[in-house]
């Protein structure tokens, strides 16, 4: 058995008393340097998300709200199905699932193969795990509380895509989660992002009808948009700009006839007042 007596942080959180544990693992056939860093862990187990609705919700998630943050010049990582390493022991027990969709503030954004706690110095601020009949019962219960006392996740939330009913919410407020309760219209408020979570009907992806998706929204309603809708506001937009162009061309030109038409007027009135011998001076016309 291998000790590592270096004490490691389990999870290093903003505000929060560190834990620290004692790295211990079992065997280490490929000779990792303990700790372990991103490079030297498992970063894909091969299993696949549940369904394909599933995969899809995870992209409208993830998507919308890391290109969000990017243009209000917010350092941040969102991750989605990644393993997520708050202790070392993880790798004795071969614990590698991660959230569904996790969300960290304040840190670079680069590339990351796997999020590891001890190497980034600071855990998820927000989690979503999106449940299944085979995983409701551990996010409910065994992960929620792994969420709380080992990584504490300041905003936990769970919705199942196929129940758009079973939505929740939870914040830590002194170490403990605390439920939400949401809006008039249904609305869940993420205080850490300044968004809400909407259950929005409409379609994406490759799905051919309408069905009821979890966004994010900014707190006056507006959706983030994905990469095609603003592609699509793109074109809107340009078709706009266009249309703009063409109208001012129309106004122009009839411009121009209007005043071709007040000068060939003037030009026939002078004509007539000097048939009368009126003299008319022609720099007036």
């Amino acid at each position: 058995m291998i000790v590592y007596d270096k004490k490691v942080p389990s999870v290093v959180h903003p505000n929060q008393p560190m834990a620290q544990e004692t790295l211990v693992i079992g065997a280490n056939p490929a000779e990792i340097k303990l700790p372990p860093t991103q490079d030297e862990l498992l970063s894909d187990d091969g299993i696949p998300m549940e369904t394909q609705r599933h995969g899809l919700q995870m992209q409208l998630l993830v998507r919308p709200l890391s290109q969000w943050l990017k243009t209000q010049g917010r350092e941040a990582f969102v991750g989605g199905n990644m393993f997520v390493y708050f202790s070392p022991n993880q790798v004795r027990n071969e614990d590698y699932r991660g959230p569904d969709v996790f969300v960290v503030l304040d840190v670079p954004r680069r590339e990351r193969k796997s999020w590891v706690v001890w190497e980034e110095e600071k855990a998820p601020d927000v989690v979503i795990e999106l449940l299944s009949e085979s995983t409701a019962k551990k996010d409910k219960e065994e992960k929620k509380l792994i969420y709380q006392n080992r990584l504490r996740v300041t905003e936990y939330f769970w919705y199942d895509p196929f129940d758009p009913e079973d939505l929740a919410g939870h914040r830590l407020e002194g170490g403990v989660y605390k439920s939400l309760n949401p809006d008039a219209q249904g609305k869940f408020s993420s205080e850490i992002l300044g968004l809400v979570l909407v259950r929005w009907q409409g379609i994406y992806g490759d799905e051919q009808e309408p069905i009821t998706w979890l966004r994010w929204a900014t707190p006056e309603g507006q959706l983030l948009p994905t990469i095609e809708e603003l592609a699509e506001q793109e074109k809107q937009r340009a078709e706009q700009e266009k249309l703009r162009a063409e109208q001012e061309k129309l106004r122009a030109e009839q411009e121009k006839q209007r005043a071709e038409q007040e000068k060939l007027r003037a030009e026939r009135l002078a004509a007539q007042l000097r048939s009368l011998g009126v003299d008319i001076d022609d720099s007036l016309l």
